[in-house]
């Protein structure tokens, strides 16, 4: 039994979760400036592709819109988001990756830099118990609009990462990670066995490179 580990947007789904979050709230009224709002919306996009993420900019800029709502409020929205935006990217094939893992006895995780708000009912959908992603604070039953420790990005989803294996009695023996994205490198350099998925140009170079698997889910 081995640790399997899934990047969320743009392996499990055919989107990125947090973009197309902005997307329908703009869809939904929700957002008064709609225009301001996907310019930034997509810089932030941009700048992650990149490699160049402020993650507390942008982290800024995300949660605002969480900290004006109620938490019913949000899980309303939330439903409709998935009924919306994320059941048309579901992506069988990775559903299909899941199950094979589950049915060998391996422990199924899911680590994202979006956000648990965000991301908690996409990964359920899946079937997947375990998940890792930047934490919204909450203060008094609301989201304050902060982060709640490190983010769960780049190298911050190593540092999120080791805890929790301990506390979960797992270790990296024989392990997978699944991702789309350079970002993740330094957590696929670390896994016994890397796998680039639907990946950006400079993943599938580096998995060439490397004689890492790429698999296309889409």
């Amino acid at each position: 039994m081995s640790l399997a580990i899934f990047d969320l947007d743009n392996t499990l789904i055919g989107g990125d979760s947090d973009h197309l979050w902005g997307e329908f709230l703009c869809d939904e009224g929700i957002i008064f400036d709609r225009q301001a709002f996907e310019k930034k919306n997509d810089y932030f996009y941009r700048q992650y592709e990149l490699g160049s993420l402020d993650i507390y900019a942008w982290a800024e800029f995300s949660f605002e819109i969480l900290a004006k709502y109620s938490i019913k409020e949000l899980e309303h929205l939330h439903h409709k988001f998935m009924q919306l935006k994320i059941e048309p990217i579901i992506l069988d094939k990775a559903q299909n990756c899941i199950n094979n893992h589950k049915e060998n006895g391996d422990t199924v995780l899911v680590i994202t830099a979006s956000n648990t708000f965000v991301t908690e009912p996409i990964v359920k959908r899946y079937g997947i118990d375990h998940l890792l992603a930047t934490q919204p604070e909450m203060i008094s039953g609301r989201y304050s609009g902060k982060i709640l420790g490190i983010p769960c990005f780049q190298s911050g989803k190593i540092d999120n990462l080791m805890p929790w294996m301990r506390q979960n009695d797992e270790t990296l023996e024989g392990s997978f990670f699944y991702s789309d994205s350079h970002n993740d490198i330094p957590l696929l350099e670390l896994v016994d066995n890397a796998v680039a998925v639907n990946a950006d140009e400079i993943l599938t170079s580096k998995a060439k490179k490397h004689g890492w698997q790429l698999v296309d889910w889409r």
